[in-house]
């Protein structure tokens, strides 16, 4: 069953709270990063992304990054810009957007869920994003942003929610510049935070990652390498645990994640077409934006025109929790045979746009010249997440998009 303790968050002033939160480190360039914490001389990219503090072409993997993401996170703490919570708590933290809220629960989760496969993932991690996020734990010795957590509902869970979000004002509140909501508590009951910790181990059987693979991995390493360290270690030590928020699953939603190409592999739009209605019904729908109705509808723009591209029977799997799903189909169908692109993870010549941005971006992308072909997906579903986590498989990369991303710094965890 699932572990998730409470812990002494290092959290802002309620006053700063908008200013120091920030977008995830990995959904930026450093030229985006600088332009966001602009004005925002308190903001958690300064010790996210320290590279903006130091000359332009620096190295953001190189020593000086981490030094300066360092001395910042000593220089927030000093100027009480973070402080530390005198009691061990959860955290409630709600995200608003287009009028849907999701509520899920910060605690700690446990390094031995992780390594033993309680916590389980979805996605393959990158050596190289490992080792940067390991770095980053390791200098700063804390978890400075969360990982994004699901778990199957539980109605015990949901009712305390509800009770301390709709009688308790909120620590912080506020909309972030693009225009979702932020809302976070502190559970100060003892007795409700034992309720928690107690229907975790008897509720929850397994949690998946749902955002944040290489943030998940980076943090449940550093706790196996502390304790591979420490010759007195007990397994209490803070490092064994590491932040999370956990959201029920019912509450989510995966965005379409889609994908720009950048050439035709040596053929024209009329032999490229043709070569489509081997697998697919081919449907020209003119130079309106077309969005994918249901599972294995496509939409491609091409050429100034939309397409709608239906997956025929017979070329995939709905019996098989990889093959159904659409991004396989369109790497079997058309990225792989047609336009030769064989490793997603490696191909210059493809790119990959979060739904969040709307296909007017692949539009745009095609149109400047810089692109050739979009496709757009239909989103994953969270069931289909769980049975492929589930059965132990891996998706294809750049399946899963989710939408709000995590605010970092509305609470942080020392790892001493």
């Amino acid at each position: 069953m699932a572990i998730v303790k409470p812990f002494r968050g290092l959290r802002p002033p309620r006053e700063i709270a908008k200013d120091l939160a920030c977008l995830p480190y990995d959904v930026m360039s450093t030229e985006e990063a600088a332009a966001m914490a602009e004005g925002r001389e308190c903001s958690l990219l300064h010790i996210t992304r320290a590279e903006i503090d130091l000359p332009p072409g620096t190295d953001i993997h190189s020593e000086e990054v981490y030094g300066k993401s360092v001395s910042n996170f000593a220089l927030w703490q000093k100027k009480g810009w973070l402080r530390q919570d005198e009691e061990a708590s959860y955290y409630i933290y709600a995200q608003t957007m287009d009028g849907r809220t999701q509520y899920g629960i910060v605690g700690c989760a446990s390094v031995d869920d992780y390594l033993e496969g309680k916590i389980k993932k979805h996605e393959l991690t990158r050596p190289d994003k490992e080792q940067d996020r390991m770095i980053h734990v390791r200098v700063n010795n804390a978890n400075i942003e969360p990982v994004f957590l699901t778990h199957p509902p539980v109605k015990e869970l949901n009712a305390i929610v509800k009770r301390i979000t709709t009688k308790e004002k909120a620590e912080y509140d506020f909309v972030s510049e693009d225009g979702f909501g932020h809302h976070f508590w502190v559970i100060r009951d003892p007795e409700i935070t034992l309720q928690i910790e107690k229907i975790f181990l008897e509720k929850v059987p397994c949690t998946y990652v749902a955002d944040g693979h290489h943030r998940t991995a980076a943090a449940a390493l550093v706790g196996r390498e502390r304790r591979e360290n420490n010759p007195g270690h007990t397994g209490n030590e803070e490092y064994n645990y590491f932040l999370a928020v956990h959201f029920p699953a019912d509450q989510l939603r995966i965005i379409d994640y889609n994908r720009t190409i950048k050439d035709l592999n040596g053929l024209s739009v009329r032999e490229f077409l043709a070569k489509l209605e081997s697998g697919f019904e081919v449907v020209k729908k003119g130079t309106g934006i077309y969005k994918p109705k249901r599972l294995h509808n496509f939409s491609m723009y091409l050429d100034g025109f939309w397409y709608s591209l239906t997956a025929r029977e017979g070329t995939y799997d709905d019996n098989d929790p990889i093959g159904v799903l659409d991004v396989t189909i369109l790497t079997n169908q058309v990225l792989a045979p047609v336009l030769d692109i064989q490793d997603l993870r490696r191909s210059k010549r493809i790119d990959f746009v979060g739904g969040i941005r709307g296909l007017e971006e692949l539009k745009k992308r095609v149109d400047s010249g810089e692109m050739k072909v979009a496709f757009a997906l239909y989103p994953v579903s969270m069931k289909q997440l769980i049975n492929i986590a589930d059965s132990g498989n891996i998706m294809p990369p750049k399946t899963t998009w989710f939408e709000p991303k995590l605010r970092s710094g509305l609470v942080i965890h020392l790892l001493e």
